[in-house]
């Protein structure tokens, strides 16, 4: 049942149609005001497939995914398709893809992802350890709502978020970078909808690339490949984010 009070939601649900041969498809449609610059950001494509990676699997998290990303995809229909690879007592394995429609009833695969899920709520855990400390971040209300700027011109998708950025990592916007490849700042939704764990993988790719605060032309950067490893189930309220990129060359980075 899909929770129609949200607009991401909406814009994730999905219908089994048929299960072929072990695979099983999914009836879809990538939703208007989830994109940069008329194509669906990678982060909302891969929460896309998520939702139906948890459909098949009956486990609600992904505890990671790998997508690779083979097309860009415009608004439109769309078929997912999730093919189950193993399913353990604490994980199960699968592959997706995704696919565009186009008007003659085509399709094309524009996403082609692994994933392994489980129950983070329910996970028997065991040892951990913690060798890096929260980044350094200014508390929510001070930092600036990306929605309804000038970055909102290019990214439609912050008009369905209520993301907020570090002043010193946004200042790019208007000429003054600062200098360091690094984005940090808060994910939440315009809507008041809670984060959850399938609303990382939209939050991994949710920021103005880091690179944008380096001295270098500004242009599309597309999603070629995201990886999102999932360690707990968000707590309630906004979600600190923070991202970097050590290497640029020839065009690609990572980030």
């Amino acid at each position: 049942m899909v929770d129609r009070s949200f607009e991401f939601d909406v814009a994730t649900s999905v219908r089994e149609v048929s299960i072929v041969d072990g695979a099983h498809h999914f009836e879809a449609r990538v939703h208007d005001g989830w994109d940069i610059a008329g194509n669906a950001n990678g982060g909302y494509l891969l929460a896309l497939v998520g939702r139906a990676i948890s459909a098949v699997t009956s486990r609600p998290d992904c505890v990671t995914i790998t997508a690779h990303y083979l097309a860009p995809c415009p608004a439109g229909p769309a078929r997912v398709v999730v093919t189950p690879v193993r399913s353990g007592r604490r994980f199960a394995t699968v592959t997706a893809s995704l696919f565009r429609v186009d008007e003659d009833g085509k399709m094309k695969e524009v996403l082609r992802a692994l994933a392994t899920v489980g129950d983070l709520a329910t996970d028997p855990g065991g040892p951990s350890a913690m060798q890096r400390s929260m980044p350094d971040i200014s508390p929510f209300d001070e930092c600036i709502l990306m929605s309804g700027t000038s970055v909102n011109d290019f990214a439609h998708l912050h008009g369905r978020l209520a993301t907020r950025g570090e002043p010193a990592d946004i200042a790019f916007r208007s000429g003054s970078p600062s200098g360091r490849a690094m984005m940090r700042g808060w994910f939440d939704f315009a809507d008041g909808r809670s984060v959850d764990s399938n609303a990382l993988l939209l939050a991994s790719d949710a920021f103005p690339p880091a690179v944008f605060n380096l001295s270098l032309p500004m242009g599309w950067v597309p999603t070629v490949e995201l990886t999102v490893h999932v360690r707990a189930v968000p707590a309630p309220g906004p979600v600190a984010c923070f991202f970097t990129s050590r290497f640029l060359q020839n065009g690609l980075l990572e980030e």
